[in-house]
């Protein structure tokens, strides 16, 4: 009996022994933080807050530069927590990456989701998948502290989803010239709200000037605006990959609005010379772009 009690009670030793190493590994475990970006939400509300706009053909956003100043604002915040990455979700015409989208996504620590832009350039499936990646790493406890650039109050469920699985919502918002930008349900459920003033957006935000009409004498002719097409569609091929340009084939001659309105962005660029409201200059273009794209295929 009194050999059963002595095994018994180097069991509980054992068991007690294990239990304080694990508490000591966790306790040296540094906690983890995350930044979720709602890019319709912080495109909208820098682009107001600094050239007046929403509009996003209108300014030029350095998300690089951006991006590594909110993880820079993050290390502050949460000095004795490590970065997982910075989740960042926007919308795109059936899911396919612009020459921007796919710049952000090569950048390190940086996840790029996608949900779809409907006819009236509305998001659609991004607080879905916001939601998704906010419960999921809170529930495998990959992330203690969540930082929220949003303000949709559909994010509220996203909130709570977190939270019931232990971790902290820190909620950050942009300034707002007049009135507020953020959902009032969502400020209430977050664990902590900031606000990024216009002093924070400044140097990464942009009014956009197309280059200017020069008049006749130097107007590009029709056949040097095809050339032009089909060299974007050579070193899109190469940047965005085959297997995405593809997938524009079924759509000819049409483009998708994103796709068309990069194409003609890139081509400005290059051409030094605005093609807005030059129709025929831009079916040039369009018909650079599909003759090159086709015969590859």
């Amino acid at each position: 009996m009194n050999e059963d009690l002595a095994a018994l009670h180097a069991r509980i030793d054992r068991t007690n022994e294990l239990l304080q190493r694990m508490l000591a590994e966790v306790a040296k475990t540094p906690s983890t933080h995350a930044i979720f970006v709602d890019a319709g939400y912080l495109y909208a509300a820098a682009g107001r807050l600094v050239t007046g706009t929403e509009d996003r053909r209108a300014f030029d956003l350095d998300a690089e530069g951006l991006i590594d100043a909110l993880i820079d604002r993050a290390r502050t915040i949460f000095a004795d927590s490590r970065l997982l990455r910075v989740y960042w979700y926007d919308g795109a015409r059936r899911r396919i990456h612009t020459a921007e989208q796919q710049t952000i996504a090569e950048l390190p620590d940086v996840k790029v989701r996608l949900g779809n832009l409907n006819a009236n350039n509305q998001q659609k499936g991004v607080d879905s998948l916001i939601r998704t990646d906010l419960e999921s790493l809170a529930r495998h406890r990959a992330i203690s502290d969540a930082a929220l650039l949003g303000g949709d109050e559909d994010l509220v469920s996203a909130v709570e989803a977190a939270q019931g699985y232990g971790a902290r919502v820190h909620l950050w918002g942009i300034e707002a010239p007049e009135g507020r930008n953020q959902a009032e349900p969502l400020l209430w459920e977050v664990d902590s709200q900031r606000t990024l003033d216009l002093d924070f957006f400044k140097p990464y935000v942009s009014r956009r000037t197309a280059p200017a009409y020069e008049g006749s004498a130097g107007r590009p002719t029709r056949e040097d605006v095809r050339f032009v097409g089909a060299q974007i569609a050579a070193k899109w091929l190469v940047a965005r990959g085959r297997g995405t340009m593809v997938e524009l084939l079924p759509g000819h001659p049409y483009l998708p609005g994103s796709v068309d309105q990069d194409l003609l962005v890139e081509a400005e660029g290059l051409l030094q010379y605005s093609l807005r409201g030059q129709a025929d200059l831009r079916r040039s273009l369009r018909d650079g772009f599909w003759d090159h794209l086709q015969a590859q295929y």
